[in-house]
């Protein structure tokens, strides 16, 4: 059996006297879970000391997250530090904003830094000395419940000794073989000398009953008052603490939100400058607005080689339309030359309805022929004149996939007004090819009719998009499921 240790100033007797208590102690204890000897409660300082380990488990909880929040922060700044680094280290030093840009990245360091130690100074050193008050009180909760067994074991001890003996006027009777034996002319004399020891021992029962009642008192006032003020303490402590960390936070990303957009700004000159020096050299550029809006929406990303992508706000950035052509009367058309095709009289050797080379389709005279057509025809646009044979290729050209389907239609109805698809509003026309990138959307070649329809569910409307079918394939085969969506300022309302 290993040997108690035998401190400075610790003797035989002490070691004695502490393993006396500890028995006594367990011994109490067993005896108040059997119910043969009463407990003193406090019900008040009961209630206090589960508010204190209530307390405590939430500081050591807080204590532990701060401490990841600010491993967090600092592995975050080393993850910065060297993204930042490899953009230095890349920069050329001909390259525009060379030190703006090594200032950024340093001034970026700094903060984070600076951001770290502030955290530390006013929430991590804070929140360790609020917990550094725990461990002592803790300790004197424990030693106050061994002092309490202590003075129910003395307050039990003092009961018994005044119930040890029975007395009969004033005179022990004889309890042991040694009273018994004792002769009658002895017996006063031994009697006497029981009461003197009753008497002596039922006095070191009450001192040290009044002992152990004192030293538990003192202990037990003190932490009657400490735990209501330590419990009432944690309101303002969080407050503080929360208060410390969201107003840090608040400041840091202020700053290095301004040191970010510098960063930005640097990079976007860089980027025009790069872009100027190549179209001076022939090159193809492509700008920042460019790829921006080719990512606001990942849904509806155009082909590549078509019309600019499509922008957040289409009605503003609509493909443009070119001008119609100027008319300009041509050189070589006098007036003296123009004639009334309307007059048959001023007109008598040319046979206008049936040129040589002209086959009319389906018109045998003047008025049933195409009007706007041969208007078109006879309406001199550049200043190089428009010759017969010029308009005979635009008449006789082959038609369309929309004009056939519309003639089609005409012929097939007659004058019965066409049926259009469900929730129609309008017609476009396609100014430009749209190639679909999705299943949902529709693709368009320049000149297609569409025929605008309102969404099956509003809500799924992105701005700038229509929904739509195209007007030959609904003329054809009036299948509603052919609709799709496509880019508004991809087209011009007819």
């Amino acid at each position: 059996m290993a040997e108690l240790p035998m401190g400075k100033g610790v003797s035989a007797g002490k070691i004695a006297s502490n393993v006396q208590k500890k028995l006594t102690r367990a011994q109490e204890k067993v005896l108040q879970k059997l119910g043969k000897a009463d407990e003193t409660k406090d019900v008040a300082f009961e209630e206090g000391v589960i508010n204190f380990n209530k307390q405590l488990a939430e500081g050591t909880k807080l204590q532990k997250d701060l401490r990841a929040y600010l491993a967090a922060v600092k592995a975050m700044h080393e993850s910065s530090k060297r993204v930042q680094k490899c953009l230095a280290d890349m920069y050329e030093p001909e390259w525009y904003g060379k030190d703006e840009m090594d200032s950024i990245v340093e001034d970026s360091d700094l903060l984070w830094t600076d951001f770290h130690q502030k955290l530390v100074d006013h929430a991590l050193i804070s929140m360790d000395t609020y917990l550094g008050q725990f461990p002592d009180i803790k300790a004197r909760i424990a030693k106050r419940d061994r002092k309490l067994v202590d003075y129910d074991s003395a307050r039990h001890t003092y009961a018994a000794v005044n119930k040890s003996k029975k007395k009969v006027g004033g005179i022990s009777k004889p309890t042991s073989l040694l009273e018994r034996a004792t002769p009658g002319w002895a017996q006063g004399i031994l009697s006497a000398h029981n009461v003197a020891q009753t008497s002596l021992s039922r006095s070191q029962a009450e001192e040290e009953l009044e002992r152990a009642q004192k030293v538990f008192e003192d202990i037990n006032v003190d932490l009657q008052e400490e735990l209501p003020s330590l419990w009432n303490s944690r309101v303002g402590f969080y407050v503080n603490t929360f208060q410390s960390v969201s107003g840090l936070e608040e400041k840091f990303h202020r700053e290095i939100g301004k040191l970010s957009q510098n960063m930005y700004d640097t990079l976007e000159k860089l980027e025009n400058e790069d872009m100027s020096r190549k179209a001076g050299n022939g090159e193809r550029t492509t700008s920042t607005a460019q790829r921006s809006d080719r990512t606001q929406d990942a849904n509806h990303t155009l082909s590549p080689g078509g019309p600019p992508a499509i922008p957040k706000s289409p009605s503003k950035l609509k493909p443009a339309v070119p001008p119609p052509p100027k008319v300009t009367p041509s050189k070589d058309l006098k007036p003296e030359n123009i004639i009334n095709l309307f007059d048959e009289a001023s007109t008598p050797g040319i046979s206008v309805t049936s040129p040589t080379q002209y086959d009319a389709p389906g018109a045998s005279n003047l008025l049933d022929m195409d009007l706007d057509a041969l208007q078109a025809a006879t309406t001199p646009v550049s200043t190089n004149p428009q010759t017969w044979d010029s308009w005979e290729a635009a008449e006789g050209a082959p038609a369309t996939e929309e004009t056939a389907a519309a003639v089609t239609a005409e012929e097939a109805n007659g004058t019965t007004e066409v049926e259009m698809p469900p929730n129609f509003l309008y017609k476009v026309q396609a100014m430009h090819d749209y190639v679909a990138n999705d299943t949902d959307e529709l693709e368009m070649k320049a000149g297609d009719v569409v025929l605008v329809m309102t969404y099956d569910n509003p809500e799924e409307q992105d701005d700038g998009w229509l929904m739509g079918v195209r007007e030959a394939d609904w003329l054809q085969k009036k299948d509603p499921n052919k609709k799709g969506v496509f880019p508004e300022n991809f087209t011009q309302k007819m």
